[in-house]
């Protein structure tokens, strides 16, 4: 159960068990929303009502390593790569028999819908991405930053160690408070808000998945041979033609480009807009108004 979200729901889904909330007419068009890392599904907590009341069916899923979502077998990689978080999304959806769907997120969950938007276009109805285009590549991210750019990626570094990959896992809670403080400075959450989310870091595969995430990134652990044709492509960083909404926070402390860096990459009917009132990185909680007005008005583009 979750108080937000009630009775939530399970399902084989490729190589997972997803766990994950639904709203809305089962006979709705679908909308998937996908959270980011260290968030989980109670992001959308306030969205999901508004999307379900205007008459969509809103399926929230943990993603890999997070909350009830586990791996059917315990052989898998423990795989944090963008195309092996991304499939997840198009798996989920054949299981529960969907088509298309309109897919919303942020950080994480904006790559993934960027990813399933730019690769399966026809799985995707409309794209909301918080943060715009985030789709990259190793090779890309062999490129230095500006060493004020490359503090904001602190614990990038941090969890290229071991010593990293062990402080994030005996510390996750803190860490994952200190990782909201700094991406969302603005924003005055309470304990109990914390501890409903953080509650997802508790999955034993939580840790893995995501060292192997930002390691991967930096080109310091390998993908799987299966997603390599899928990389390749999204090594060139291909265009996303369905139609977009970008969204962007005025506070957040999170690092992302300028809009204009990536306007471009969205040639299809597309808006940019920023949330103000010191809206911080994890968007769709902090201004869930903003967040479902964006997915309802971008389904009608």
């Amino acid at each position: 159960m979750s108080a937000a979200f009630g009775a939530l729901r399970q399902v084989d889904a490729g190589l997972l068990n997803v766990g994950y909330a639904e709203a809305g007419p089962a006979a709705g068009p679908a909308v998937i929303l996908l959270h980011g890392w260290p968030y989980d599904i109670h992001s959308f907590a306030d969205v999901t009502p508004l999307l379900a009341a205007a008459g969509y069916r809103v399926i929230v899923p943990f993603i890999r390593g997070y909350g009830t979502t586990r791996f059917l077998s315990g052989d898998t990689v423990r795989n944090g790569q963008q195309a092996a978080v991304a499939a997840d999304v198009i798996a989920l959806m054949d299981a529960l028999g969907i088509e298309k769907a309109v897919l919303a997120g942020f950080d994480w969950g904006a790559r993934s819908a960027d990813v399933v938007a730019a690769l399966w276009p026809d799985r995707c109805t409309a794209l909301v991405s918080v943060s715009g285009y985030l789709i990259g590549s190793q090779a890309a991210n062999e490129a230095p930053l500006p060493p004020q750019a490359e503090l904001s990626w602190w614990y990038q570094f941090y969890f290229a160690t071991e010593r990293g990959r062990a402080g994030y896992d005996k510390y996750r809670r803190d860490f994952s408070k200190l990782i909201w403080q700094l991406a969302s400075p603005k924003w005055k959450f309470d304990d109990a808000t914390f501890a409903r989310s953080a509650a997802a870091f508790d999955n034993p595969d939580h840790v893995a998945i995501v060292i192997h995430n930002y390691r991967w990134r930096l080109g310091l652990a390998a993908g799987e041979s299966q997603y390599d044709d899928l990389e390749r492509r999204l090594a060139a960083l291909p265009a996303i033609a369905v139609p977009a909404i970008t969204l962007e926070g005025d506070a957040n402390g999170a690092p992302h480009l300028d809009a204009s860096a990536y306007a471009g990459k969205f040639p299809g009917k597309y808006e940019h807009r920023v949330i103000k009132g010191g809206i911080g990185h994890n968007l769709p909680q902090e201004a869930p108004q903003a967040f479902a007005q964006a997915v309802i008005d971008v389904a009608g583009f």
